[in-house]
């Protein structure tokens, strides 16, 4: 079976859509989410209703988090949209009760067996899920993300895609769909081969131009937005 790994969607079903299609193609069967499927843009209701097509299995990740921290009132609104953008704001405003109950009931990790594959899902690192993990990290925890239990220990949150072996276990980061940090206009994700016991990083490419006007018109004073990007 194959299954792809995605990350940090956050409201961008521009990329969404063209990964899915991509995937579609490459015979994925059930997609891994690692959560972040708010935050930044705009849609992640229409981001659910295009997820809702396949076999998923999902985390919460810190923005998911922090639109249950705006909905509760502990987080401040105001605070979050001068750092990160309108999507939660349009998400509170777009998502059913349903659907806001599907991300705040999401677990923070997971432990998962496919075809006798074992993966654990984490958005950041296994014993902290707000900690960014990079290509570049020091070999002490990439290390310490090593898991004699699994055959692959999934991340996100970094935005950045890499693959490290580790004694035990191979550790993945397919970095982000909705805004890579690695090339502009592009979406991150990756396959796991359960059959022959694989990996690869994938990259697809998307239109932001419709995204950009969107940014535009809710959030010209947040030029990352946009910059990030191009």
């Amino acid at each position: 079976m194959k299954l792809a790994v995605l990350s940090d969607i956050h409201g961008n079903s521009y990329a969404l859509k063209e990964v899915l299609r991509a995937a579609e193609i490459e015979g994925v069967e059930e997609l891994i989410i690692l959560g972040d499927f708010t935050g930044y843009y705009y849609h992640t209701h229409q981001v659910l209703d295009l997820l809702s097509d396949w076999r998923c299995t999902s985390i919460k990740g810190n923005h998911d988090e922090m639109l249950e921290g705006i909905f509760k009132g502990s987080v401040g609104a105001d605070t979050i949209r001068l750092k990160y953008g309108s999507g939660h704001k349009f998400a509170l405003q777009d998502l059913s009760p349903a659907q806001l109950n599907f991300l705040f009931e999401l677990p923070d990790k997971l432990s998962y067996t496919v075809d006798g594959i074992r993966l654990s899902l984490n958005h950041g690192s296994p014993w902290d899920k707000g900690l960014y993990i990079y290509p570049n990290a020091d070999s002490e925890v990439m290390k310490k993300c090593d898991d004699p239990e699994y055959d692959f220990v999934l991340i996100g949150h970094s935005h950045y895609p890499f693959i490290h072996k580790n004694q035990y276990s191979t550790l993945v980061n397919p970095g982000s769909v909705g805004q890579s940090r690695l090339e502009g206009g592009y979406a991150n994700w990756a396959v796991i081969d359960t059959k022959i016991k694989s990996v690869e990083l994938k990259e697809t490419k998307y239109n932001i131009s419709e995204l950009i006007s969107e940014i535009a018109i809710n959030d010209p004073d947040i030029p990352y937005l946009r910059e990030i990007l191009l």
